[in-house]
């Protein structure tokens, strides 16, 4: 039987990077989205193509009753969710004192909110069954803070706190939870940093490069997979070893 992983932001970025890391590594790979039809349906036929098993569902996970009518549609189809990986996210710059309580509201609802209601979503399923993990897409932003990005920050910030409690509390339960910290990653989410703002980031960079997509994936994968089973509650960073 394949595991099956729910990638949230799963068209996208990190996010697809991961569902192609899932589904080429013979997982179900299960991409959530919320804008951009066209890219999802692309998305699907390209990983199916490949002979790959992958679906997609439209979900606003800020919405609470879309992510429950989403998480029963796959519960019916699929009976279980080995991995889930919260990679939805939202970007919102700008200084704290512009930083209405709209924004605030729509960073957090996305960011983190989201994340705990899927996490909310798949649990009852991996505690039953004693095994499953969960892995939160955080930022290296969440560990240290950044000027003119305080909502998403904190965002970030509350999905460390939520891995390392969350971690303890389903731990007993044989569920794994951990959170990935990338660094400055090649995405649309970076698309407005100037060609040379990326040159002296990746000259910051210890490695000398900006981050790809590719390489979080990769540590995302390791997470869910039984080579990570001692793993839980942990912040790994994948930043190339950036430290702002």
């Amino acid at each position: 039987m394949r595991r099956v992983a729910v990638i949230t932001g799963g068209t996208r970025g990190i996010g697809w990077a991961c569902a192609q890391a899932f589904a080429r590594g013979g997982w179900t790979a299960l991409l959530l989205w919320c804008s951009r039809a066209k890219t999802a349906r692309e998305r699907v036929e390209a990983l199916r193509a490949e002979g790959l098993d992958a679906e997609a569902f439209r979900c606003d996970v800020s919405d609470a009753a879309e992510v429950a009518r989403v998480f029963g549609e796959i519960e019916a189809r699929w009976r279980r969710v080995d991995a889930l990986v919260n990679c939805a996210g939202i970007a919102h710059i700008a200084l704290f004192q512009d930083t209405d309580e709209d924004a605030w509201r729509r960073v957090m609802g996305v960011n983190l909110d989201g994340a705990y209601r899927c996490a909310r979503a798949v649990l009852p399923g991996m505690i039953r069954r004693k095994s499953g993990s969960i892995i939160q897409i955080g930022s290296m932003w969440g560990e240290v803070g950044a000027s003119c990005e305080v909502a998403y920050s904190a965002a970030k910030a509350g999905l460390i706190g939520l891995t390392k409690a969350l971690a303890k509390e389903v731990g007993p339960s044989g569920v794994r939870v951990n959170c990935v910290s990338p660094g400055v990653i090649d995405t649309e989410m970076n698309a407005e940093l100037t060609p040379e703002t990326l040159r002296e980031l990746a000259e910051e960079t210890p490695l000398g490069r900006i981050g790809k997509p590719e390489d979080v994936a990769r540590t995302v994968l390791f997470l869910a997979e039984e080579d990570s089973a001692f793993i839980t509650g942990q912040v790994i960073g994948v930043s190339g070893g950036l430290v702002v």
